[in-house]
């Protein structure tokens, strides 16, 4: 898993620049992945198919926002900024997510209209959690041993989190013609922008070097063949090798919807600096 080191603190990632760096951006990539998608969560309440779900699907974004911020607090020990500061004040062309986080829940706008596509939610998620699951266990054997720590309790967390889109994925397949027809119909979508989830970003080479995650085909691999199983155990048809959007997130190009969701997400603190999120 690239050279043999064990980097137990900031103050020794930072003797190197080069690893330093590398480790910036993956931190990035794991930040904004989850702090964007935890948005999209958050804008399915009171729209949820039911109140039980409408509970579950806040705590589970209220979550994956917490892995965000732990995400980049790491960046702000690093010496890039306020971790406030990183989340909410960048540009979108700053942000590494892949393009699949991004992407709106539907037609309309949480306050004006909304016609979301809960078939869609539930595939978006259960495929980027079974990415995250594959993504977390090979953190725990991260060089940098603050994130191999943090990567044990975040799994512990979102094991449920995979446990429940696995009921909501199977009961849409074996439920009415309707929707299973909507059910494969998000599953295509979905798998338009799922390929970039493996990419490590135009630093990839020296993240996989130095040890900090498993590399991309490594980790594209596990995640595809796990998704696989999950798909055939549902009585999915296997759609195939994933796709991706004509412009690539992890190198910083994204869609209007991004900047959408940052303004949104932003607007308080924009206001006031000092008020907490």
């Amino acid at each position: 898993m690239g050279e043999a080191l064990h980097v137990e603190n900031v103050e020794q990632a930072l003797q190197n620049q080069e690893y330093a760096q590398a480790l910036a951006d993956l931190l990035f990539q794991l930040a904004d992945d989850d702090f964007i998608l935890a948005y999209r969560g958050s804008e399915w309440l009171g729209l949820a198919p039911h109140i039980e779900e409408d509970v579950a699907f806040s705590s589970m974004s209220q979550d994956m926002m917490g892995h965000a911020v732990m995400y980049y607090e790491m960046l702000e020990a690093l010496g890039l900024g306020k971790a406030d500061d990183i989340a909410q004040l960048r540009e979108s062309a700053a942000f590494r997510n892949a393009i699949l986080v991004e992407r709106k829940n539907g037609e309309g706008e949480y306050n004006d209209n909304p016609h979301y596509d809960w078939a869609y939610a539930i595939v978006r998620s259960y495929v980027y959690g079974l990415h995250k699951q594959v993504r977390l266990e090979a953190l725990q054997q991260s060089s940098y041993q603050p994130l191999a720590l943090i990567s044990r309790k975040m799994l512990t967390e979102h094991r449920y989190h995979l446990m429940h889109w696995q009921v909501w994925l199977k009961q849409l397949a074996n439920s009415t013609p309707e929707a299973r027809n909507r059910l494969e119909a998000a599953i295509a979508k979905v798998w338009q922008d799922a390929g970039e989830l493996s990419d490590l970003g135009l630093n990839a080479d020296n993240i996989a070097r130095f040890g900090l995650i498993a590399g991309e085909d490594l980790l594209r691999q596990k995640w595809l063949n796990h998704t696989k199983k999950i798909f055939q155990n549902a009585g999915l048809s296997w759609p195939g090798e994933p796709g991706t959007a004509a412009i690539r997130g992890r190198a910083g190009e994204h869609t209007p919807e991004l900047e959408q969701a940052l303004a949104t997400l932003s607007e308080v603190y924009r206001i006031d600096p000092a008020a907490g999120w």
